[in-house]
């Protein structure tokens, strides 16, 4: 991996999460499937959770009302700002918030016993080394959980091109194989999957997002025009006076080896 790329690729995911810092929240599709995450975690009240890419904590804020601690861990300042602030108007004590990037994590070995992230993994250019990080900083029995956009092969082209038009700091979303390969070469065990899809709809999530100038207009016709097509994969629809569309989203799961 170049470092020059990397840091210039990092520098552009601040940069448009500094910008998303707050719409991200108000996009009513991110706090969805909170439910799934928890069951399927399996979380409970001695765990020590580490959320990696913890954006504006709404993940990690959920999971503390399970766990005996949760840190999270963000290389975005604005978005571990906003964290802060949702524990506190939450009145949550047991997190502790970083600023950190998902490919060097700042962490021992064995030091949790969940590790978890959501949304990330389409943003990184290695997920492959940031899944080996998850996995050295979780406990030996402890349980690994990434839930991200996982799409159709033949709609991965179209999806990335929306998708990187939507936000420059998107790289690629990994197809069902893709992501079935990773967790299946990671060395974890008793791996599992699920699935869900977030409901989206398009003028919300385009006040939520900072694409270059003039490319709102484009995407606008890119869902629209995919309408009772899906191409993108998403499931373009006209719900009364909305465009909605839904992002396919999957759940991996695995267990560190116990031995290790």
């Amino acid at each position: 991996m170049d470092n020059q790329n990397e840091q210039a690729h990092q520098s552009k995911i601040i940069d448009q999460f500094s910008l998303q810092a707050i719409p991200f929240t108000q996009v009513p599709g991110h706090f969805d499937a909170m439910q799934i995450l928890i069951e399927l975690s399996k979380v409970y009240i001695d765990d020590a959770v580490l959320d990696v890419a913890c954006g504006p904590g709404m993940v990690a804020c959920e999971f503390a009302k399970h766990a005996n601690h949760v840190t999270g861990i963000d290389i975005t300042p604005a978005m571990i700002e906003q964290a802060e602030k949702r524990q506190n108007d939450l009145h949550l004590k047991n997190l502790t918030w970083a600023v950190g990037d998902a490919i060097s994590l700042p962490y021992n070995d064995n030091s949790f016993s969940l590790v978890l992230t959501r949304y990330s993994f389409h943003h990184l250019q290695s997920p492959n080394i940031t899944l080996a990080e998850i996995i050295r900083v979780c406990r030996p029995g402890g349980r690994v959980m990434v839930a991200d956009v996982s799409v159709d092969s033949d709609k991965s082209e179209s999806y990335d091109s929306l998708e990187i038009m939507r936000d420059p700091s998107h790289t690629h979303a990994l197809t069902h194989e893709e992501f079935a390969a990773l967790f299946k070469n990671s060395g974890l065990l008793d791996c599992r999957q699920s699935a869900y899809g977030v409901d989206i709809e398009l003028e919300t999530q385009l006040r939520a997002s900072f694409p270059n100038p003039g490319d709102e207009s484009k995407l606008r016709e890119m869902i629209i025009s995919d309408i009772g097509i899906n191409n993108i994969g998403i499931n373009a629809r006209r719900e009364k006076e909305k465009v909605m569309y839904t992002v396919p989203i999957g759940v991996f799961i695995g267990l560190k080896d116990g031995s290790q």
